[in-house]
């Protein structure tokens, strides 16, 4: 952690991959081949374990990976349960009571990757409160993860180098349309990163959440930040910005639009030249800036961007900064929402992204309907119903 300078870290300390097992300490994916080389993790607690007043560790975390229903194979996908007070022995699935003591407990629920089958259950279901905008599929060595979705966001066009594999860029764009289908239909989730580092090849601070805590570090500062949005993720560059003059994850509400538009005021710094800075509202990139830049003396690359945006309804607003490689990828930066909440009214959805929803939902009941019990069929039979009660007001 101080060698990458990486201030919390959460460490997966109870880990289960099965729907008849509880998550424990012993790396379960290696039970059926001995005992594991490396040996049980240790549950430290619930304090924080302090290295120094700006590095913390936070023990105890949970995950579920569930691979095996009943004892047959069958995925289903991941979640985490961040911060958490209490051993948890529960099964998964049904994942809702599980959910409930976690939010109890005052830990966060982080959905891993958007691309599990149970993932769009979990949302609405589960109550998730962060989505991973660069998660442990993205590598700092290469790409790992290259399939395309089986059912892909039909709005989009993502950008494949084969039949069936989507690029790194991609990938990235995958999650970055479910996520702002997500926050379209009102989900209010925040976004973080992941990187399994020392599993996947993807060192500490590469693929990481960065907080805006003041200017002191505290961890409960930090993680009530995490939670509100006060954030961005990144894979390189610094990204900074404020919209009238706040900070990201803050809801501004009136009884009209504003009328002169929003002030948006981007600061990006890059070790490589930044190529476009992006601002989106709903999802869709209403500016995009090749911007001015200077070298700064420490041999980074600095742009700026100020500009004036208009809001006509209940909206988000989002800002996000491309880093273009010698090799030809991209690393990015991309910014929690801002929320606009015009004379009380909710946000309208896209017909296009909830019918998408609506689907995947349909299709995961199709597949789980003979293999999963009752509780946990129902719960992506409610997760059904609230997406379809979505569609009265989608445009």
């Amino acid at each position: 952690m101080l060698a990458e300078d990486l201030n919390v870290a959460f460490p997966v300390t109870f880990w289960t991959i099965r729907s008849d097992t509880a998550p424990d300490l012993e790396p379960s994916r290696l039970r059926s081949q001995g005992p594991s080389p490396f040996g049980p993790r240790e549950d430290r607690g619930v304090d924080p374990i302090r290295i120094d007043p700006t590095h913390v560790i936070l023990p105890r975390n949970t995950e579920y990976e569930v691979f095996s229903v009943g004892g047959r194979g069958h995925t289903l996908g991941a979640l985490f349960l961040l911060n958490h007070r209490s051993v948890f022995t529960k099964l998964a699935p049904p994942v809702a009571p599980i959910a409930e003591q976690a939010h109890a407990e005052g830990a966060l629920i982080d959905l891993d990757k958007h691309s599990w089958p149970w993932s769009m259950m979990l949302v609405p279901v589960a109550k998730v409160d962060l989505f991973e905008l660069s998660n442990n599929s993205v590598w700092r060595t290469q790409f790992g993860f290259n399939q395309a979705p089986p059912l892909a966001p039909p709005w989009t066009n993502l950008e494949k180098d084969g039949a069936k594999t989507l690029t790194e860029w991609g990938w990235l764009n995958y999650g970055f349309e479910v996520y702002y289908a997500l926050l379209n239909c009102g989900f209010k989730l925040m976004p973080t990163a992941g990187t399994a580092s020392g599993v996947h090849p993807v060192p500490l601070g590469y693929s990481r959440v960065y907080v805006h805590t003041g200017k002191n570090f505290g961890v409960d500062e930090w993680l009530r930040g995490l939670k509100a949005g006060r954030s961005f993720v990144t894979t390189g560059p610094i990204l900074f910005a404020t919209v009238n003059g706040k900070l990201p994850g803050e809801t501004f509400s009136s009884k009209r639009p504003p009328g002169d538009g929003i002030a948006v005021d981007i600061e990006s710094i890059s070790e490589k030249p930044i190529a476009q800075i992006e601002i989106l509202v709903n999802g869709e990139v209403v500016e995009s800036v090749v911007p001015d830049l200077m070298k700064t003396p420490a041999g980074a690359w600095r742009a700026t961007v100020n500009r004036r945006v208009t809001i006509k309804e209940t909206s988000w607003l989002a800002v996000r900064s491309i880093e273009p490689q010698p090799d030809g990828r991209k690393r990015f930066a991309h910014t929690a929402p801002w929320h606009f909440v015009v004379n009380g009214q909710p946000y309208v959805p896209r017909r296009v992204q909830v019918q998408y929803f609506i689907s995947l939902m349909e299709q995961e009941i199709q597949r789980n309907r003979e293999i999963l019990p009752p509780a946990a069929l129902a719960e992506f039979e409610a997760a059904l119903q609230a997406y379809q009660s979505l569609q009265s007001r989608a445009r």
